[in-house]
């Protein structure tokens, strides 16, 4: 039952960009309306700004408007393509700002399940709450830096002390995880 449910939430945000494909207004809205919140609550985490974060909600939505025809659903859940991008555009606002840009590293989940209603989003983060808790120390700290905090892995090792190659070990670590939980 549980998995139907999510094939025909997927199926919905697929019909929704097939309409945005044709310039249905009504369908960007609806998407729009479903997602907006999550986006916006990923790119302030980040940014600490509610004006940038609205500027990359708004810049987010334009683009799927314009390049819905790219969006691949073998890829992954729109939801979870929403999200990334939203981290990505939040950090390289990050990185604008103070002069200097990296290209953000690509560690994404892919999310299964549609992120419309409020119970789905409390299940959701109480699955992600709970993997997160089980990481080792030095992996949590590790994902909370680059995913909440913004940085990069090269910060994260100037920071803690750590080399390179050992942060991205433990970012990918804990990656991996999530992605089981969550699929």
């Amino acid at each position: 039952m549980r998995a139907a449910g999510h094939a025909e939430d997927a199926s919905n945000d697929w019909s929704l960009l097939l309409r945005i494909r044709q310039r249905d207004e009504a369908a960007l809205s609806e998407l729009y309306d479903r997602y907006s919140g999550l986006v916006y609550s990923q790119a302030h985490r980040i940014l600490r700004d509610a004006g940038a974060a609205e500027e990359v909600l708004q810049d987010l939505f334009y683009q799927v408007w314009r390049t819905a025809e790219r969006f691949d659903p073998s890829r992954g859940s729109l939801a979870g393509w929403l999200l990334v991008a939203a981290r990505n555009r939040a950090i390289s606002r990050l990185r604008g700002s103070s002069g200097r840009f990296e290209e953000p590293e690509e560690n994404g989940v892919a999310l299964s399940a549609s992120l419309e209603n409020s119970s789905t989003q409390n299940l959701l983060l109480e699955k992600v709450r709970t993997v997160m808790d089980s990481l080792p120390p030095a992996q949590r700290e590790a994902v909370e830096f680059a995913y909440f905090e913004g940085m990069s892995h090269s910060e994260i090792a100037e920071k803690t002390g750590q080399p390179l190659g050992t942060i991205k070990t433990r970012i990918r670590s804990a990656m991996e995880m999530l992605k089981k939980v969550l699929s």
